[in-house]
């Protein structure tokens, strides 16, 4: 890779971290000073601030994974930086996609209506079961990292096979075994991708429902509650865009570590990955009021400060 693809990967990663961490580090910063000041938080808050801390350990670690891979290939390839990388990335990344879609299931079931009695149930237990499904997301992540462990000792293993040169077909099953478990670690994904998918479809319908209910009746198609479902349909739907161009990213990335000369595939991976944590955090702020309301005040004030002559931060 030529110093110029090389700059330019360090500007745009740069970029891109800058840009995540403060629209991440904003929801944590005000989510954390509205719990310290009120004492108590809601548990879509509570969600939101965990998904904007867990994208904020993501992007770090996407960094310097990024930053190794270009300036340091071989200590990343190599020993036990990989598997540090590795494991703290496969927690982080799974607990980050389950808190999401915690998130949407609760915008369901709170927004959603159906008389469906499955559904009536699941809806009056709506708190209780998100915080059973973040405790299992916490369970998961963990299962998922240190599953890492038994492929490390294969990879190891594969890796002194190859540098003697003795491979027996024992070992090149093995191979392709270590091969088969790296592929079906992307399956860890698509539980959460499901649930979001359905997730979506019961607000669309419940939206559908919902408009020709108000136009039955004369009401305006611009009340509360389908605002309220327009919000949420936004919100699963970026997130459901950007989690498959992240999922694409992820397996073009891990597809580079068995096709060799393909550096140039992998740099762009990670650069497509980054953009999922970094872009999502927007996405939210504009969704939620509080954080709507809150950004666009310290932008306002910002710019303020900025105008010539100017006496003050803008009042709201």
């Amino acid at each position: 890779m030529s110093g110029l693809h090389k700059w330019v990967f360090l500007v745009l990663s740069a970029t891109q971290f800058i840009l995540g961490m403060l629209g991440n580090g904003f929801i944590v910063l005000v989510s954390d000073s509205s719990w310290f000041k009120n004492k108590t938080i809601s548990l879509s808050d509570f969600i939101i601030a965990n998904l904007a801390l867990s994208r904020i350990v993501l992007l770090w670690i996407l960094l310097v994974d990024g930053v190794l891979i270009v300036f340091s290939s071989k200590v990343h390839d190599e020993g036990i930086i990989m598997q540090i990388i590795d494991i703290f990335w496969t927690f982080t990344n799974h607990l980050s996609i389950w808190l999401a879609t915690c998130l949407s299931v609760l915008y369901c079931l709170k927004i959603a209506s159906f008389s469906h009695p499955t559904f009536l149930w699941l809806k009056w237990r709506v708190s209780r079961m998100v915080v059973q499904m973040i405790l299992g997301a916490l369970v998961l992540s963990c299962a998922s990292a240190l599953s890492l462990i038994h492929e490390f000792k294969m990879y190891s293993i594969l890796g002194g096979i190859d540098g003697t040169g003795n491979v027996t077909e024992h070992f090149r099953k093995k191979r392709n075994e270590y091969k088969l478990i790296h592929v079906l670690g992307t399956l860890w994904n698509l539980p959460p991708l499901i649930v979001s998918l359905a997730s979506y479809f019961l607000l669309i319908v419940s939206l559908g429902r919902h408009t020709q209910q108000m136009e039955q009746i004369g009401t305006s198609s611009g009340d509360p509650s389908t605002e309220a479902h327009k919000r949420a349909i936004k919100i699963i739907l970026s997130f459901l865009l950007l989690f498959l161009l992240y999922f694409l990213a992820f397996l073009i990335t891990s597809s580079s570590y068995f096709i060799p000369g393909t550096e140039m595939v992998k740099i762009i991976g990670e650069l497509i990955t980054m953009f999922y944590p970094a872009s999502h955090s927007f996405i939210l702020i504009l969704g939620n009021s509080k954080l709507k309301h809150m950004f666009v005040g310290m932008l306002r004030c910002e710019s303020g400060h900025l105008k010539p002559g100017s006496k003050g931060p803008v009042s709201l």
